[in-house]
């Protein structure tokens, strides 16, 4: 996922996605857990799509604040 994709977003449709990318990150969590992951590069993926929508609704709670 492209910041420039989830700039364009409103806060609830991030909020949304945010909610869930962290249920995902936890099953994939329980699957390296138990040993049955069959893609390891999806943890970094969603860790890292995590963080960008992190990212973008903390600029964009900043800009309201101004």
């Amino acid at each position: 996922m492209k910041a420039v994709e989830l700039h364009q977003k409103t806060e609830k449709e991030l909020q949304d996605i945010l909610t869930g990318l962290s249920k995902e990150q936890f099953n994939l969590r329980m699957q390296k857990g138990t040993g049955q992951l069959s893609k390891p590069d999806q943890v970094k993926k969603v860790r890292r799509n995590i963080a960008r929508i992190n990212t973008v609704l903390n600029e964009k709670k900043r800009n309201n604040n101004d």
